[in-house]
């Protein structure tokens, strides 16, 4: 008698074969945040360490204090006006790891690219108002309240409008003070191969780069042809160090831009075309000017869009309506009040 081995039921698998779960994707949203983060605290430690920032190093420190303070009140307040829990509460030490990752870049980059001189409070001021911006500045995009202005930007915008007389820009030079002839033309070779990395593998924005560097060079061209400026000149700002922060680390914040390629180009092309208006009515920090106003475009755009549809269903719901059915019978006691209504 032949002896039977025993076999599992044909839709049972060994333990060993059991398929495990998928790891979840990490969010490139995330991810961006993390690396832009981390690019800016490597860069301010750089900066002040080797390459001669003259803003006071206690200063960073400051910034990112009322950065993470604003971004938590704002935060409270916000939840506590939509009824719902604060963001920061239940992922624990992780889940307010994440939270503080804009405020983080927002209070590193003002205190960088600001100088006011030996005045800390207009650089605090710009952390605060570029932080609330967020709170502020929402619209309905794609369903759900989302900001829509650059917190960075319109911080450093608003300082200087605010405090413009005694307030400017970082000095270009500093960046790459202490730096050999070597060095300058590796700094922004560093910061053009970081970021087109980082804005290629993460954030996804190089349609916006691509729209932003081709409407740089077309309103470049078309003020040299209509208005005789120097191609020189126009040409030459995209060479600076600025103009790279600019371009990898300012204009294409994933929280603030366009998600499609289409929208992405049109944006960055936008950018550059309110530059160049804004160059001939000799507005000065044009950069920053520009990416606000196109931001405020956008974000009444999306405003725009349900109030649009409303209208549209308003319209569409009195053409259906039959009229004159009141005139079309006598009135009965009962029918005045509404009569009056009507």
């Amino acid at each position: 008698m032949t002896a039977v081995a025993h076999r599992p039921p044909a839709d049972t698998a060994p333990p060993s074969a059991a398929a495990k779960p998928a790891k979840p994707k990490p969010d490139p949203r995330y991810l961006a945040l993390r690396n832009f983060a981390l690019s800016m605290s490597i860069f301010n430690i750089i900066g002040y360490a080797v390459l001669g920032f003259e803003q006071p190093w206690l200063w960073p420190f400051i910034a990112l204090l009322t950065g993470y303070t604003a971004e938590i009140v704002f935060e409270v307040i916000s939840a506590w006006a939509y009824q719902r829990r604060p963001r920061f509460l239940g992922g624990g030490v992780r889940g307010m790891y994440e939270f503080m990752l804009p405020s983080h870049i927002t209070a590193l980059a003002v205190n960088m690219l600001l100088y006011a001189n030996n005045q800390i409070l207009p650089v605090i001021f710009g952390v605060f108002v570029g932080v609330a911006g967020k709170h502020v500045f929402q619209a309905p995009i794609n369903g759900r309240m989302r900001h829509f202005m650059n917190p960075s930007n319109f911080g450093i915008a608003m300082t200087l409008v605010c405090f413009g007389s005694w307030v400017s820009i970082a000095p270009p030079y500093q960046f790459t003070e202490n730096a050999n002839t070597f060095f300058r033309i590796m700094i922004p070779l560093i910061i053009i191969t970081s970021g087109t990395v980082l804005n290629a593998m993460l954030t996804r924005k190089v349609p916006l780069i691509v729209g932003w560097f081709g409407g740089f060079a077309i309103q470049a061209l078309v003020r040299a042809g209509i208005w005789d400026v120097a191609l020189f000149s126009a040409f030459s700002a995209m060479t600076g160090v600025a103009f790279v922060l600019f371009t990898n680390y300012m204009i294409t914040d994933p929280g603030t831009t366009p998600s499609k390629p289409l929208p992405q180009f049109m944006f960055g092309g936008g950018v550059a075309a309110v530059y160049g208006v804004l160059m001939e009515f000799n507005v000065t920090y044009t950069l920053f000017f520009a990416l606000v106003i196109v931001c405020a475009i956008r974000g009444i755009g999306w405003w725009l869009v349900p109030a649009t549809r409303r209208m549209r269903s308003r319209r569409e719901a009195d053409a259906a309506e039959p009229s004159g059915e009141i005139g079309a019978r006598a009135l009965v006691p009962g029918d005045l009040e509404t009569a009056v209504r009507l």
